[in-house]
């Protein structure tokens, strides 16, 4: 009997490591609220999260890949000085030691080029990012329609696709 409890006991807390952080507290990168905006098969979609740098030590997102795609840039939007917008392609965006970059709606966010299939709300996409320090985070992103509020208290933590 002690045995099985104590097997279960080190299952909960392998389970408990595996979930949450990307790294020893307060060192990782921690992505917060990630979510898509739904779109078109053939059309390009646009993904957002928040990454948090715990770690004392500047990192970079230099990269992101997707099952949803063919292929996966990092993008930044601005508004010029004649009021129109323009999306700047990022070969990699800073993340500043303990401290977060939103990727938002008008600002930096993940392109997804050329989808390929829909993306309707309720559905889920795979995302992994690469840093230039940090190993790959792998996430499981929903899908929400283009109206909803996204980021709004939803913590998807950092857990790794199925």
């Amino acid at each position: 009997m002690k045995k099985i409890i104590l097997m279960f006991i080190w299952i909960g807390m392998f389970l408990l490591s595996a979930c949450g952080t990307t790294g020893e507290e307060g060192t990782g990168i921690e992505v917060h609220d990630p979510w898509a905006r739904s779109a078109l098969k053939g059309d390009n979609g646009a993904a957002y999260l928040l990454l948090h740098n715990h770690s004392t030590s500047e990192d970079a997102l230099v990269g992101v890949s997707s099952d949803a795609a063919t292929a996966a840039e990092i993008h930044l939007s601005q508004m010029k000085n004649d009021g129109t917008m323009e999306m700047t392609k990022q070969e990699s965006v800073v993340l500043p030691a303990d401290s977060e970059v939103e990727f938002k709606p008008g600002n930096y966010h993940i392109m997804l080029v050329g989808l390929k299939q829909d993306l309707k709300k309720g559905d889920k996409i795979t995302l992994t990012l690469h840093f230039k320090k940090h190993e790959d985070i792998t996430l499981t992103v929903p899908v929400l329609d283009a109206g909803d509020m996204g980021g709004s208290g939803m913590d998807m933590g950092t857990t790794p696709a199925p």
